[in-house]
């Protein structure tokens, strides 16, 4: 598991908006301008309406960057991708529980994940209760909590869901249980202190690290910046 650090949250840039046509630059800049981590988000079309991409641009990444990579899985069948991401490189596997379909099918894909020597995280969609987790939290590696609908980047953060962190963050610590929280969708340098002040450890930020405006380094630096004030 990624040891949660001192500073209030880590920061695991999204590569939906970056400039594929030189991705392994991009991630070599923001690796250097200070990449905590990689999230990548597989799309199949079904589960959610885009495509994104599949097991070589995660290797493509894995081959630029020595960062800790998690391939997070908005596809209708999780299960049957587990293996190409993790021989592609992916190091935890963030399949829906709103794919899943039910508690006991989640904590068989997380046994799926962590057979393959992955990681398991799950992810809730804003209408799915925080609820629905706790009894799978002793058999996970990460939560990931959506602060918008899946499938498309550059999309405004609902702060209100952050009290789902605020609630698993209590639940927690009242179980004793180490575990990253981790948000996406929406991410600026406005609202992450606020992300990481309900008790997020880990941010997820696409748009807000690639974008026209900035470098990847500029960007990032920006976050940071944001978190230490």
């Amino acid at each position: 598991m990624i040891p949660v650090e001192a500073r209030l949250a880590q920061i695991a840039p999204s590569i939906l908006t970056a400039d594929f046509g030189h991705l392994a630059q991009q991630i070599r800049d923001a690796d250097a301008g200070g990449a905590d981590l990689w999230h990548l988000d597989v799309m199949d079309g079904h589960f959610v309406p885009p495509l994104s991409f599949g097991k070589e641009v995660i290797a493509a990444v894995r081959a630029a960057s020595p960062r800790f990579l998690e391939a997070h899985l908005m596809v209708a069948r999780p299960g049957e991708q587990f293996a190409h991401m993790a021989h592609a490189g992916a190091q935890r596997l963030v399949f829906h529980y709103e794919a899943a379909g039910s508690a006991e099918a989640a904590r068989d894909l997380a046994r799926q994940a962590h057979d393959l020597g992955c990681e398991a995280g799950i992810a809730i969609n804003p209408e799915t209760p925080i609820e629905a987790l706790y009894p799978l939290l002793d058999t996970l590696d990460e939560v990931l909590v959506m602060l918008i609908r899946p499938g498309w980047g550059g999309q405004q953060a609902d702060l209100d869901l952050l009290s789902k962190v605020r609630a698993l963050s209590a639940r927690l610590a009242a179980e004793g249980i180490a575990m990253p929280i981790n948000i996406d969708g929406g991410v600026k340098a406005h609202n992450a202190r606020a992300c990481a002040e309900a008790g997020a450890t880990i941010l997820v930020a696409g748009s807000a690290v690639f974008n026209a405006d900035q470098t990847p380094a500029d960007a990032l630096a920006e976050l940071h910046d944001a978190l230490a004030r």
